[in-house]
């Protein structure tokens, strides 16, 4: 089997992009991922305060806005890039859209089920003049996790059977930090990249059950509000399953996110983050090693809007759009369900379709 390219992808002339929110994230990650790979970045709003200060931060001929009406009029703006918080999701992909942008949205795209159909209704309105929205899961083009999105698409580890997470790193900061604010901040926000992913190598199957618990940790600090463990198990009808499991703030140098994707014809084993970066296919017999390019930060960030232009211009929905981010969407609030009731939910039903690749 040859390699597959899992580098992030832009069309001949990337499409300009205007950030609408440039807090740490944007600043960090967005920005300097668009830069590297040649990506136009003509304007950026955010509150006053902040607006005066993007000057340093944005390319030449950028303009910073502190109003978010003159910045959706700017005509060089074709792909807004929302990089807030949930709060005002809806509200804010519908108007982007009605001054008719593309629009690539933060994950968590949403955080209910009742806003996940608001917005479904918003896109697919949008979708029949001929504008996109994707939602930004930047983890799916972390390299190792690309590389294994498609080789188990090729059908390189056969039908899946089982999906293994691991998080054997320390966790980010929490304590005294808004995320900390979020009741199950890590079903809610953290782990949404590994739901996301999860939902990727699961393409066909149907969702039946999901457990979940989480609990504090001996030696979590009582300051820290959000429990620092959490552990999800989803059952599908095939009998195919998956587990994601949080430790909580392991103590290690060396970690990472190690996962395992189990097939009928082979094994996949992985890992991202600390340095751990690694893809290996154990199949009839032979086990081979592959050669990664890239890091999930800054190359992530870049693939997500990528695909969303590669669609734009395409003629198509791209892979990272609500359609398909859907399901992992509604993966989380399962798990939730399941944390607050302390009962799996049973009967889900939840189809995860595959996505549309160009």
């Amino acid at each position: 089997m040859s390699v597959p390219d899992h580098r992030p992808r832009f069309p001949g002339t990337p499409l300009a992009v205007g950030v609408l929110g440039c807090g740490q994230i944007a600043r960090t990650a967005h920005l300097p991922a668009y830069a590297q790979y040649d990506v136009p970045v003509v304007a950026a709003v955010d509150r006053p305060g902040v607006a005066a200060g993007l000057g340093d931060l944005l390319p030449a001929g950028a303009t910073a806005y502190d109003d978010v009406d003159a910045f959706l009029a700017d005509p060089r703006v074709e792909v807004v890039d929302i990089a807030t918080g949930p709060a005002g999701r809806v509200e804010l992909v519908e108007r982007c859209l009605a001054a008719g942008k593309h629009v690539l949205a933060q994950k968590p795209v949403v955080t209910t089920p009742a806003d996940l159909a608001r917005l479904e209704d918003v896109v697919g309105a949008a979708a029949g003049r001929g504008l996109r929205v994707a939602v930004n899961q930047n983890a799916r083009w972390a390299p190792a996790w690309r590389l294994t999105t498609q080789l188990v698409r090729a059908g390189a580890v056969g039908e899946v059977v089982g999906v293994t997470h691991l998080h054997d790193k320390p966790l980010p900061p929490i304590a005294g930090t808004p995320f900390d604010d979020l009741d199950h901040m890590l079903l809610t926000d953290y782990l949404v990249h590994w739901f996301d992913i999860t939902r990727c190598w699961l393409e066909g199957e149907r969702v039946e059950t999901v457990a979940a618990h989480d609990s504090r940790v001996p030696g979590q600090p009582a300051a820290a509000r959000n429990p620092w463990h959490a552990s999800v198990h989803l059952g599908t009808a095939s009998g195919a399953s998956a587990s994601i499991r949080v430790v909580g703030d392991a103590r290690t140098r060396s970690g990472g996110c190690p996962f395992w994707v189990h097939g009928t014809r082979g094994t996949i084993r992985g890992s991202i983050l600390l340095g751990s970066d690694r893809v290996a296919l154990e199949a009839d017999g032979t086990t081979t090693s592959y050669a990664l390019d890239g890091q999930w930060f800054v190359d992530g960030f870049a693939g997500a809007m990528g695909e969303l232009q590669l669609a734009v211009t395409g003629g198509r929905e791209p892979e990272n759009g609500v359609a398909h981010v859907a399901g992992s969407v509604r993966l989380g609030a399962a798990a939730l369900d399941a944390v607050t009731s302390g009962l799996p939910v049973t009967g889900l039903g939840l189809d995860l379709p595959a996505a549309v690749t160009a």
